[in-house]
């Protein structure tokens, strides 16, 4: 944005209509992103950008609404998007109408809207109820909650009922159900036959299927639900922890478990569940898209914390193991951890990490030994990958070309340049990498660059000419294409980008009006309409010009106007129609009235939007830097007439896009372990501080097992992302179902076989944060594994299970006693005894 602080730049009305997806309700477009497509600005200064430059005529403004989140730690954010809710009268419930509300509005906001919707007269006393996807209806009581407090979700269906004049209510009264933060607020169908236990859908309140897919591993795992569904946790829930959530996370997951094992109910919708979660944990309040695994993070230790049996945790200091053995060092560390953390998920999900450092000055050894409630585990990553890129060429009237380009996995920008050079016979020092985005450059890579920030899509290889020592300074220009258009309401026009960004070189001492004129005819010649008839298709194609015949044809000839070489080629084209009494001096006025009309340029900022000033100096040379940014304003008639479209955005494929992308291997669940214990150096960031340096050194690190949980969640690090840029890793991981033994990774030498058995799996399906989430879960009664896709419910069978999706992994380790030990009252302190003795089965 080097053109910011110019005193003469004016941007224009502020035209919001990009992201509407209905203009004239005014309707967001969906997965806007915050400071990429829109900025987020406090009314003084909205009211200010419009006192300068002004709104579109008939457009409003966007205003939203600061919402406060969390019960202990409030968090405020913007709420860009709104709620929508289905608005019906008890009278005509198939009349539904969607309107859009914040979730600081109150329900008596939603009452009065209603009455105006449905012209109730205000003097009618109503109320109203809530309906839910399994048809269960609940009455809304407290007009003064706000409408995230009464849990209401995406897409809810609201009905509105008018007191009859004798006094009643048309609706029959339904049995009391306790509104608000009770905990048997959950709105389900009952089976017409009896359901197995544990055997429930969990309804989609929108966008909520990663938290269903967590729940229902949690739910699967038994011996967790088990201590629910025995009411144990009563005894144990620490009301007045500060680090915990008043118990109040805890029994609302109590409540969720006996609901989904009472055998009563096909599917439930867990509301009331959501709603204690989003305010303690603000993140999860929304209808956003959310990861599963953080959810599960979030829950395992909101749990652990309202049933932590140690009611004043004691101040321990760390201790080094400065040479002590491994068993005394691990031995007190755990002893530690259980001072301030006994609980069921302690019990049942923490194990121990031995953790040592090296520095690579001094040699000195750190051992730590750190406990874990999950294992985030990476993906193996191939060496290298493929890339579709575009190159697209200096002048030649050539289409661009699609390129399949292997690059090294951790490579640089340099690095894809080589490889297309080698299949595109273009020097690599004369290519620019660009992300192109909304017909602008969004980034201009330079050649150290790391591949992996790069976006997958819409990357554009550009041809152009770098200066040398014995040749011409060159300059590159970034290209935009405009399209001038008069506003529906006054005579104020304004510009919308349209058509492929260019970028084009040119010889400083060549950089005139009407050469960059040319340049740009060169480039987009192969799209730009002729309408000439069959007659002159196989003559010269400058006949036309030379009989007057044609505007268009005169166009053509613009092309042919340069100074350099080629330009003097294309000339001698010409020559054939000098014969037939024309010359090129010929066209005269008449040729620069046309040069004129076609296109104007201006100098514009970096995206596009703002214009420094029109460029009209004709025959002069520009004063502009390298990189400066020009549009051509392009007025519609001209557009439509002269460019096809269709032709502008098609492309070539080289022939290495039809070689098929490698098919993805698949890695074993054993690989990922290993590569986790792998030693590796800390990163330039990310320096460890040696005691006997006393200094920041990059040492050495490796993490090993100590000891492992009875229930092993283990973590499969798909997803990675940056601002740019979000990936998801489609690796087929191979776990085993049953008989995972993870002995060989224990360095404990005391410790008892490790063989576990699968139990859950959470799936995430799609890209990254616009996927699906589902789950796959062995029933603790029959034995049978079952998948769970929200309220859907069907048998599954093993071989189904190891796909791409899997995400969370839940594993239960085999142990006689443990089977023995859960049907005995004392569990929990049996349990205390064996992590005791550090082994946390």
């Amino acid at each position: 944005m080097y053109n910011m602080g110019e005193p003469n730049l004016f941007p224009g009305p502020i035209d919001n209509s990009g992201l509407f997806a209905d203009p004239e309700i005014q309707t967001l477009k969906e997965h806007l992103i915050d400071e990429l497509d829109y900025v987020l600005v406090p009314t003084e200064a909205w009211n200010k950008l419009v006192n300068w430059y002004g709104c579109i005529e008939g457009q409003q403004p966007i205003v939203r609404k600061v919402v406060e989140f969390g019960l202990f730690v409030k968090h405020c954010k913007v709420e860009v998007y709104l709620l929508e809710l289905k608005l019906c009268e008890n009278s005509d419930p198939t009349n539904v109408l969607a309107c859009h509300f914040s979730k600081a509005d109150t329900i008596a906001t939603i009452e009065k809207k209603m009455q105006q919707l449905f012209n109730i007269p205000c003097e009618k006393e109503t109320r109203l109820w809530s309906r839910y996807m399994c048809n269960a209806y609940e009455q809304v009581n407290n007009l003064d909650s706000t409408v995230q407090d009464a849990g209401l979700y995406h897409g809810q269906v609201l009905l509105i009922e008018v007191k009859n004049e004798d006094g009643t209510w048309p609706r029959q009264s339904l049995p009391a159900k306790v509104s608000g933060f009770s905990y048997n607020s959950y709105s389900c169908r009952e089976s017409p036959s009896q359901s197995q236990p544990g055997i429930c859908g969990l309804s989609n309140l929108g966008n909520t299927c990663f938290m269903n897919s967590a729940l229902q591993c949690l739910s699967n795992t038994p011996p967790l639900t088990e201590y629910f569904l025995e009411d144990r946790y009563e005894a144990e829930i620490n009301h007045d922890n500060p680090l915990g959530m008043r118990g109040e996370i805890a029994e609302a997951y109590a409540e969720l478990i006996k609901q989904m094992w009472s055998g009563r109910h096909s599917h439930m919708a867990p509301r009331m569940f959501k709603t204690q979660v989003g305010r303690f944990a603000p993140q999860f309040s929304g209808y956003q898209q959310q990861d599963s695994q953080e959810l599960l993070a979030f829950l395992l230790d909101g749990l652990h914390e309202d049933l932590n049996r140690v009611k004043k945790k004691p101040y321990l200091e760390l201790k080094d193991a400065n040479g002590r053995p491994d068993s005394v060092v691990a031995k007190e560390a755990w002893e530690n951890h259980r001072l301030r953390n006994d609980s069921i998920i302690v019990d049942i999900f923490h194990g121990l990490f031995k953790s040592t450092l090296v520095c690579p000055k001094c040699s000195k050894v750190s051992v730590t030994f750190d406990p874990f409630c999950y294992l985030t585990l990476p993906l193996p990553l191939k060496k290298g990958r493929s890339m579709d890129v575009s190159l697209v060429f200096a002048g030649l009237h050539r289409r661009p070309t699609q390129y399949r380009v292997v690059v090294p996995m951790m490579g640089a920008v340099s690095d894809l340049c080589e490889a297309l050079s080698k299949l595109s016979k273009i020097p690599a020092e004369n290519m620019v990498v660009t992300y192109v985005y909304n017909h602008r450059f969004h980034k201009i890579f330079q050649m150290d660059e790391g591949l992996s920030h790069m976006p997958k899509d819409n990357i554009f290889v550009y041809e152009v000419c770098k200066s040398s020592e014995d040749g011409p300074e060159c300059i590159t220009l970034s290209v935009y294409f405009r399209e001038k258009r008069i506003r529906q309401f006054g005579t104020s026009s304004g510009t919308v980008l349209c058509g492929q960004p260019l970028l084009i070189s040119v010889p400083k001492h060549k950089l005139t009006l009407d050469h960059l004129y040319n340049l740009v005819l060169e480039q987009i010649g192969h799209y730009i309409k002729f309408p000439l008839t069959k007659e002159y298709s196989s003559v010269c194609r400058d006949s036309g010009i030379c009989n007057g015949s044609s505007d268009g044809c005169e166009v053509e000839e613009m092309e042919h106007q340069d100074g350099d070489e080629e330009g003097r080629e294309k000339a001698s084209e010409t020559d054939s129609c000098q014969s037939e009494g024309c010359a090129h001096d010929s066209l005269g006025k008449e040729w620069q009235h046309h040069k004129k009309h076609l296109f104007t340029f201006s100098l514009v900022n970096s995206y596009g939007t703002s214009e420094i000033n029109s460029i009209t100096t004709e025959g002069k040379l520009l004063k502009l830097n390298s990189y400066a940014t020009l549009a051509v304003d392009l007025d519609p008639d001209t557009r439509k007439l002269l460019f096809d479209e269709q032709e502008s955005q098609a492309f070539e494929k080289d022939e290495s896009m039809l070689h098929s992308q490698k098919k993805k291997t698949t890695v074993a669940l054993k690989d990922c372990i290993e590569l986790f214990t792998t030693m590796e150096t800390l990163g330039e960031h990310d320096p460890w501080y040696c005691p006997n340096c006393k200094k920041h050194q990059q040492a050495t690190k490796k993490f090993d097992l100590w000891s492992l949980p009875r229930i092993l969640v283990v973590h499969l690090k798909r997803f990675s992302y940056n601002r740019y840029w979000r990936d998801k890793l489609d690796t087929v991981v191979e776990f085993p179902i049953r008989d995972l033994s993870m002995s060989e990774f224990v360095c404990d030498p005391a410790a008892d076989p490790y063989v576990y058995d699968l139990i859950a799996v959470s799936n995430h399906y799609g890209a990254m944060g616009v996927g699906h989430y589902t789950a796959y879960a062995k029933n603790k009664v029959n034995g049978k594994w079952y998948y769970f896709d929200d309220s859907s419910v069907s048998v599954a069978s093993e071989d189904q299970i190891v796909t791409k999706a899997a995400y969370v992994l839940f594993y239960q380790r085999r142990d006689s006693k443990q089977h023995v030990a859960l049907s005995l009252p004392a569990e929990s302190e049996l349990a205390s005894e064996e992590c005791d003795d550090m082994d946390t089965n």
